[in-house]
């Protein structure tokens, strides 16, 4: 009796993700930790020095975190209502924040209550930053200007209003100790220099600036707003180099990685993009759950720090390289314990046995093993198989076909079980790879339920769906051969052109041969 044999998935190809260096290295942060804030996080910023601890803006407080720790180990709160834009000092011993009452406050890392206070701003102040030189600080407010304050008198050293809308972001150059970048609603970024009254430079971004970001060498300035990222040469007056659309909403924060060969930027479209900043092009990107508001990395890329709306801050760390510790080679056995018996010739009187090999058949070979059909189209029908291994569902069809019972299969089933095929047909017959036998398959479902259409909305919705899909695919498919035969043309074309090129270039050859002879 012959033994049965199971049914022969037909495998595919798979277009597999292009593995880079970038995606080997980004891929290499761990799970991420995920800590719930008290409101949605508007700012995240590192110290510049070790450990690396970092500092949270969300609703009315700032939290200070350390690298690894989960609970905060230092917090803020001596605000009235929602603090924005805490910032670290270069050496890391200051921490400056923009309040929604419209004052600027000035903490010592050693302590809690603040140092200074910054009055001057009439509404809310959004961005906070300390100069180069360390015993100035900038901000910009919800009143369209811009102020540049002493740390040691707690005065207000000058005042910008040339925005005409609010001031939501800023940064301040780490080469020039008196200049200083904010970006505003009213699309517009200018750059300052606190020894004049008035901007240096405007530079017209086309959508509200949501955050700027200076390269640490002075020259290039990035600005992002609606969904544009565009990089700006300042060297040369605010000259535009690129204008990246790679997000599909606002994006809302910007970053560069240790070594500045990196641009990240944060979107309410939940995503996270990393772009070279050689070619300026797309090389990873991280999704996330809800959409991101801040992002930070830390000072040797260790560290991802992302703040989201809902309140939750994911925190990724690098995993540690792996070192491979030289271990003891064991001593293994002789060659002669693996040749052993090998070459042993069964004698005559000898009886051999085989191992027998255990075949282990999946529930829909088994039902087809039994020839129960409609069963086994059942079994390959649920959701774990027909969604994530649709093959094996379109394979099993085949064989109900090459047996000749599809027909009886699909027949005598009721308005559930019709829309589960109809969807399944629908959805998967314009892929190449599963459509000769789909079109059998929608082929025998029309013709069998065809005497039923009509009696229920969800079977006819089923039907046109299918009849919308076919269609659209005979359109795709003749525009692609439309478009087939102008390639054809254009490459004859070509040809000939080619041609005729080549003859005319062999006949002057042989003119001017003739010429040279003549007049020698």
């Amino acid at each position: 009796m012959a033994t049965y044999k199971p049914v022969v998935v037909q495998t595919f190809p798979k277009l597999g993700e292009r593995i880079t260096q970038d995606t080997v290295y980004w891929r290499g942060y761990k799970t991420p930790v995920q800590i719930k804030e008290f409101g949605a996080v508007t700012k995240i910023d590192f110290s510049p020095v070790s450990p690396y601890n970092y500092a949270v803006t969300a609703s009315s407080r700032i939290h200070i975190y350390g690298r690894y720790s989960q609970e905060p180990i230092k917090t803020f709160s001596r605000f009235k209502d929602a603090a924005y834009c805490a910032t670290y000092r270069d050496d890391g011993n200051l921490l400056v924040a923009g309040s929604e009452e419209g004052s600027i406050r000035l903490f010592d890392l050693s302590g809690r209550a603040p140092l200074r206070q910054f009055d001057g701003h009439t509404k809310a102040v959004h961005v906070v930053g300390f100069l180069s030189d360390k015993y100035r600080i900038f901000s910009g407010g919800d009143d369209y200007s811009s102020s540049l304050w002493d740390i040691p008198s707690a005065t207000e050293i000058v005042s910008y209003s040339e925005h005409t809308d609010y001031v939501r972001c800023g940064c301040a150059s780490k080469v020039n100790a008196d200049v200083f970048i904010t970006g505003s609603y009213d699309h517009t970024v200018k750059l300052f220099d606190a020894r004049t009254k008035s901007s240096v430079m405007t530079i017209e971004h086309g959508q509200p600036v949501e955050s700027v970001l200076l390269f640490p060498s002075g020259g290039l300035l990035v600005s992002a707003g609606g969904r544009y990222v565009k990089v700006w040469d300042v060297l040369k007056g605010g000259q535009l180099l690129v204008s990246l659309k790679n997000h599909h909403k606002t994006v809302t924060c910007l970053c560069l990685n240790s070594s500045g060969q990196r641009l990240l930027s944060g979107s309410l479209d939940r995503h996270v993009k990393i772009y070279s900043t050689t070619s300026y092009k797309v090389v990873h990107s991280f999704n996330y759950a809800t959409s991101i508001l801040s992002l930070a990395l830390s000072p040797e890329d260790e560290t991802i720090v992302v703040g989201m709306t809902n309140g939750v801050l994911n925190v990724k760390h690098r995993k540690p390289e792996e070192r491979k510790e030289k271990s003891e080679k064991k001593r293994q056995p002789a060659y002669r314990t693996y040749v052993k018996g090998r070459t042993y010739m069964p004698k005559q009187e000898d009886f051999c046995v085989s191992k027998p090999v255990k075949r282990v058949l999946r529930k829909y070979d088994k039902l087809l093993k039994s020839f129960q059909s409609s069963k086994a189209l059942d079994a390959v029908l649920e959701p774990p198989i027909r969604l994530y291994t649709p093959e094996v569902t379109v394979a099993v069809m085949q064989e109900l076909h090459r047996r000749g019972t599809l027909r009886s299969a699909l027949a005598g089933r009721d308005e559930k079980q019709i829309n589960l095929l109809l969807t399944f047909v629908a959805r998967r017959v314009i892929e190449p790879r599963f459509t000769a036998v789909l079109v059998t398959v929608a082929d025998m479902i029309t013709d069998i339920y065809q005497p039923v259409v009509g009696q229920s909305a969800i079977v006819d919705r089923q039907f046109l769906k299918l009849q919308e899909a076919i269609g659209k695919e005979i359109d795709y498919q003749e525009e692609l051969l439309e478009v087939l035969g102008m390639m054809d043309t254009l490459f004859a074309t070509f040809t000939k052109k080619g041609a005729t090129y080549l003859e005319e270039n062999k006949s002057n050859g042989l003119t001017e041969t003739m010429e040279t002879n003549m007049n020698n």
